[in-house]
Order: structure tokens, then C-alpha cells, then sequence
């Protein structure tokens, strides 16, 4: 059963834990292992002894013992890594699914903070450097763990003298290995916080591409470009430099211990206290020894560079939604019956909505009308919940939204924005995206019918593959009219009970926006329908209309009563009848 991202630990000591089947796995595989090579090396030494007293037979004896360890040996350690870096992918995938959800759940507020380069950074590079810490950086520090066990086992079998004389570069390796570790966990912190501000400058002006030709600020984008890319080339060198001296300096002590031991190890069979055979078992024995001990820098670096890049996806992980789901259980179909009482919304400091009340029955309409920056697109995000609607303002058939689930609240209430967003997909899959299955033939009818009630059927079929034309980044290769009635198209397929739209005649001509019109009009018969607008042949055919004013309401009532009441709705009416009456004097001189 698919579990949902929600249920996914996110600590890593708890990842640690969820996944204790396959470490402990994959960890009796690593000392089966060792086990193994460490009777590997009594054989060898039996071997070379036997050779060197002319015993044939006992030789041929352990050389085949030493093939059969080997190859039992190495399926052991294949089979251990499978189990290992199988956990390590399971962390990468619940993580990554986890991020997904936490994103989703965020508000506009921490994406003010966290630009959209900087978090998809965090979701590649950081995740990765995550997986190969709880992968390939646990296997490596399991194997070298037992590796050391099983080589000094068979060290102190040999000499204990001999051991303790290769021991005595440990002290300084050590010290080493830790400077390092601490230099490498903060170079790697600032690389990947250069990664990230280079990333979202290149996602900048990826999508500012046309504004950025427009302006002829192609150098000016290159300049800026090229700072944040030089910083990250001096993190790079930086992190490149430790990492690069890392080897080497360990490599020289290690090899140091090479020398002590083949200095004293020969004094010992000069003086006949080991056999050849003993010092060539301690040899191999030591090459395991020493792998641990060259690796560490190496292992210290996955792990510093694994732990700098979950430090970054916990600044995620750890962040507070500002809308939490409400647990308000409800059976009952949504009718549509929409209330807002005294609601009141700032951004920051700044007041965006003062007190503001009104009614919807279901089945109803309501015009929002008012200057730009009234507060009028406020409303119409608050309403489903995509700001954090304050608790007691809104009311979905009577049952404040903040009590309900964001599904039923989402599920139920529609809403078209004014800058419509389109994935960079076909035409087709863009207005079915709310469907199970876009591609039936179910799906497909209900998208054409959805896209002729948006009156951009005509449009879409004399486009170069019709419903199968690629929009483009952000639906970079359709008009803003099409833009935005493609959203319409979508936001009508879901059949919401409450209908929300925020300007959707903002970008279309007058014979489209008869149309458009005349489709909201039939939206009218069954559901309910907010209609955010500017324009007066919009906001007539509504049941009811309220002008908004610095955030406040100042006017509601009918297109008529508002008319003859002579404020701030009737100057707006009596200056687009004027513009309405010169366009038409235009078209009238230039069809003469």
C-alpha cells in the first residue's frame, strides 16, 4: 500500500530508523564479509608458507580455499551494497516526495524568502549529496568499521609488536582527518548556497527572456550572471583546493606507516619471529587496514557534504504552513452558499481589506468592482484558501472554511486566475488537468466542450496541432487572451459549486468578451459565481455587485439602483459608455 508523503519521517536519525532493515542487512553482509577475508589471509599465509617448505600439495590446498573465500567474499559485498544503496535511494525518493508536499502546503510568504532557483537547488544538488550520505556514506563507514576489526584480528594474530608499530601514524591521521572535516562541512554549506543563488539567477532570466530582449539588456543580464557564477567558481576552487590536499596529506602519512611497517615487519623475519608467509598475511591485512584509513577523508567529505545539504532541506522541512487543513468532516454534497462577514486582510503592515461583508445564496451571482489595487484579487484568493484566510470571515454553506478540509474547500470553490498560469504542456492536458485520466475519449469531449464555453474552441483547433499544441513555458506561445481563457476553460471543467474569476475579460477583445460573457451567464444556472472585474458590461449581468474602495466596501446593489445612486460604480459606467461610444466613432471613420 502507497503510503502518503505526510507519513515519511524526515529527520535523518528517523530515516535511520525506518530503514534499519536494510542497514542491518546490508551490514551482516559487510562483517560476512570481512569474516571471510580474514580467513582469506590465514590462508594465504598457509599458502606462501607451504610453498616456501616445498609442500605442493598443502599449497594447492589453500590456494583453492583462498579462491572459493574470494568468490563467496565478493557476492557478500555485491549483495551487501545492493541492500545499502537500496536504502539510500528509499531515503532520496521519501525525502524528495516530502519536500514536494511540504511546498505544495507553504505559503506566500515563505516564497517571498526563497526564491524558485534556491529551492530547486535544495531539491537536486542537496538531495543528492543526502542519498549518497545515507547510502554510499553508511556503507563506507560499515565496512570500514568491520574492515578494521577483521584486518587488526588478523594483525595481532601475526605480531602484536608489528601492530602497534603500524599504529604510529594513527594519532597525527586523525587530527588530520578532523581539521579537514571541519574546513570541508563549511566550504560545502557556502558552495551549495552558491549553487542555489546561481540557479535561480539562471531561472531568471530563462523566464524573463522576452523582457530582457525587449529592454536590450542582454549585457546587463550577462554581468549579473557572471558575478554569481564567479562566485561559485571561488567556492568551487575553495572546496576543490581541500578536497584536493586532502588525499594527498593523509596518502603521505598512511605511506609513512607502509615504510615503519616494512622496516620493522623485516627485522622480525630476519630474526626468524615470523614466517614469510605470517608477513605477507599481515601485508594484506594491512591493505585493508589502510583503504579505512585513506578513505576517511573521503567518507568525511560525503558525510560533511551530506549533513551541510540536509541542514538546507530542513530550512523546508521545518517551515510552518501558514493554512492549515481543517478537520471538519462533511458528507453532504456543497451547495454553493458563499458569506463573508467583517473580513479584514493585510499584507504586512499594509491594510488590504477593511471589514468587508456580503452574501452569495447558492446559485446566485456577485460582481466585485473597484480601482486597481482595491483589494478585489485579495478576495478572490482568500476565498479558496490560497492566502491564510483569517478564521470567522469566510463561510461555505454556512461552515466557516477554515473548519473544512482544503480539499472540500479547494474541490468546491473554482477559481480563474487573472495572470493564468499554464504548465508547459498541450493545450489538451492544460484544461484537463483536473481529470483522473486527460487522454480517454471521455475526457477528451468534455475538454472541447469546456473550451467552447470559454469561447476559445475556434482558436485552439487553428493552432498547428490543434488540442496537441505545446503552450510553452508558462503558455509562452499563446496570446494573453488565450492564456487566460484556457484557464477559464479549466476552472469550468471541474464543475465547482462556487465559481471565482478574477478578471477574466482583462485580456480579450469586445466580440470575445461578448461571448465570454454569455458563457458566465449560463455558469449562472448552476453554480455560484464571483465575478472580479473592472468591466461594467461584466458586472451588470451579475444578481448582485459591490464596489470595493481602499479595501473597504462603499457601494452594493444592482447594476441599476448603483447607476442612479451616482457614485463611484456610475462614474466608472459613464466613462466606459464613453470609451465604448469614441471606439465605435473609430471604427466608423476608418471603415469610410
Amino acid at each position: 500500500m502507497t503510503r502518503h508523503a505526510s507519513t515519511y519521517p524526515v529527520t535523518l536519525q528517523a530515516q535511520l530508523r525506518d530503514k534499519l532493515g536494510w542497514y542491518a542487512g546490508g551490514g551482516a553482509l559487510l562483517f560476512v564479509q570481512q569474516l571471510l577475508m580474514a580467513r582469506r589471509d590465514f590462508f594465504v599465509r598457509d599458502a606462501v608458507d607451504a610453498a616456501n617448505q616445498l609442500r605442493a600439495g598443502d599449497a594447492k590446498s589453500a590456494a583453492l580455499a583462498i579462491i572459493l573465500v574470494s568468490i563467496v567474499a565478493a557476492v557478500a559485498r555485491v549483495l551487501s551494497r545492493v541492500a545499502i544503496f537500496s536504502a539510500g535511494r528509499n531515503v532520496e525518493y521519501e525525502l524528495r516526495a516530502v519536500l514536494l508536499d511540504r511546498l505544495q502546503r507553504l505559503g506566500p510568504a515563505f516564497f517571498r524568502t526563497m526564491p524558485t532557483g534556491e529551492i530547486m537547488s535544495r531539491a537536486t544538488n542537496d538531495l543528492t549529496q543526502v542519498r549518497l550520505l545515507l547510502g554510499f556514506g553508511i556503507l563506507n563507514v560499515i565496512a570500514s568499521t568491520f574492515a578494521v576489526v577483521s584486518a587488526v584480528y588478523v594483525m595481532t594474530t601475526v605480531s602484536v609488536r608489528l601492530t602497534l608499530a603500524s599504529f604510529v601514524t594513527l594519532p597525527l591521521l586523525w587530527v588530520v582527518t578532523r581539521s579537514f572535516s571541519i574546513r570541508m562541512f563549511s566550504r560545502t554549506k557556502e558552495n551549495q548556497e552558491a549553487i542555489g543563488q546561481m540557479s535561480d539567477r539562471v531561472l531568471a532570466s530563462l523566464s524573463g527572456a522576452r523582457v530582457i530582449r525587449s529592454f536590450g539588456l542582454a549585457k546587463s543580464e550577462l554581468d549579473a550572471f557572471e558575478h554569481h557564477n564567479a562566485n561559485y567558481l571561488e567556492k568551487s576552487l575553495g572546496l576543490a583546493r581541500i578536497r584536493g590536499s586532502m588525499g594527498p596529506v593523509m596518502g603521505a602519512i598512511a605511506a609513512a606507516g607502509i615504510l615503519v611497517v616494512f622496516y620493522y615487519g623485516g627485522t622480525l623475519m630476519e630474526r626468524g619471529e615470523i614466517s614469510p608467509g605470517e608477513f605477507v598475511s599481515f601485508w594484506l591485512a594491512l591493505l585493508r587496514l589502510t583503504w579505512p584509513l585513506l578513505a576517511l577523508g573521503f567518507v568525511a567529505a560525503i558525510v560533511q557534504r551530506g549533513r551541510a545539504g540536509y541542514e538546507r532541506l530542513a530550512t523546508i522541512f521545518q517551515a510552518v504552513p501558514e493554512i492549515e487543513s481543517g478537520e471538519l468532516a462533511r458528507s453532504t454534497p456543497v451547495r454553493g452558499e458563499l458569506s463573508v462577514r467583517g473580513l479584514s486582510y493585510s499584507y504586512g503592515d499594509k491594510p488590504v481589506l477593511r471589514h468587508v461583508s456580503f452574501d452569495v445564496p447558492a446559485g446566485h451571482s456577485l460582481a466585485i468592482v473597484g480601482r486597481t489595487g482595491s483589494g478585489k484579487s485579495t478576495i478572490a484568493a482568500l476565498l479558496p484558501r490560497l492566502l491564510p484566510t483569517p478564521a470567522g470571515a469566510v463561510f461555505l454553506d454556512g461552515d466557516c472554511i477554515c473548519t473544512l478540509p482544503l480539499g472540500r474547500v479547494r474541490g468546491s470553490i473554482g477559481y480563474a486566475q487573472q495572470d493564468a498560469f499554464l504548465f508547459s504542456t498541450t493545450v489538451a492536458k492544460n484544461i484537463g488537468y483536473s481529470l483522473d485520466d486527460p487522454d480517454s475519449a471521455d475526457a477528451d469531449r468534455a475538454i472541447r466542450t469546456a473550451a467552447a464555453e470559454a469561447e476559445v474552441l475556434a482558436e485552439v483547433e487553428s493552432l498547428p496541432e490543434g488540442f496537441d499544441t505545446v503552450v510553452g513555458e508558462r503558455g509562452v506561445q499563446l496570446s494573453g487572451g488565450q492564456r487566460q481563457r484556457i484557464a477559464l476553460a479549466r476552472a469550468l471543467l471541474r464543475h465547482p459549486a462556487v465559481l471565482v474569476l478574477d478578471d477574466p475579460l482583462s485580456a480579450v477583445d469586445a466580440k470575445t468578451e461578448a461571448a465570454i460573457l454569455e458563457a458566465i451567464e449560463r455558469q449562472k444556472k448552476d453554480r455560484t459565481v464571483v465575478l472580479i472585474t473592472h468591466r461594467i458590461a461584466a458586472a451588470r449581468r451579475c444578481d448582485q455587485i459591490v464596489v470595493l474602495d481602499e479595501g473597504e466596501i462603499i457601494e452594493r446593489g444592482t447594476h441599476d439602483e448603483l447607476v442612479a445612486a451616482g457614485g463611484l460604480y456610475a462614474a466608472f459606467a459613464s466613462e466606459q459608455e464613453l470609451e465604448a461610444d469614441l471606439d465605435a466613432l473609430d471604427l466608423g471613420e476608418d471603415a469610410a
